[in-house]
């Protein structure tokens, strides 16, 4: 079953093993800020959020809505460089993480457990290079770009793992079982 969200696109469930997950549709980068801006209301400490896709695929500009929906000040930018970047001014911490460039390793150098055992909001991009340093629990995020529908059009899917995640997605993007 579908239905059109004209905020945030189409959404469906996808896959019988798959239940868990929902995919959606945007069609601009102020549509993948407002989703981000949406999901914070819902974070609290402690909560994981693992953003994965290819290069320009949405992953910064989702999290820019994040530190919106939370309300932090300050301009949120790609943590590509410094791995780590700390907004405390908002509702709760967010710490946003860019591992890409610990594909060879160092990850357990960062103190991972410190942040995700925190006071804040954890969102993690490229997080296949610290899998084995994350909880079990946490919203897997997959942005894939669509160039043949559009510049910023971008397929986004939701994966939970755990209960409180599988209850938010459904909050956030409504029960397609109902």
């Amino acid at each position: 079953m579908c239905y059109d969200n004209r905020r945030f696109g189409q959404l469906k469930n996808i896959g019988s093993d798959d239940r868990l997950k929902k995919t959606l549709t945007v069609m601009s980068a102020d549509q993948t800020v407002a989703l981000g801006q949406k999901l914070a209301a819902f974070l609290q400490p402690k909560d994981l959020i693992l953003l994965d896709g290819d290069l320009g695929a949405g992953k910064t500009t989702f999290t820019k809505g994040l530190g919106r929906g939370l309300g932090i000040k300050r301009p949120i930018k790609s943590p590509t460089f410094t791995i780590i970047r700390e907004y405390q001014s908002g509702r709760i911490p967010l710490y946003h993480m860019d591992v890409y460039r610990l594909e060879q390793g160092g990850g357990d150098e960062l103190g991972l457990d410190e942040y995700f055992n925190g006071d804040g909001v954890n969102v993690v991009e490229w997080s296949k290079f610290v899998a084995e340093e994350l909880p079990s629990n946490y919203l897997r995020i997959v942005f894939k770009r669509d160039d043949s529908k559009g510049d910023n059009v971008r397929t986004i899917i939701f994966e939970p793992r755990g209960g409180r995640f599988e209850k938010l997605t459904n909050e956030l993007l409504g029960d397609q079982n109902e």
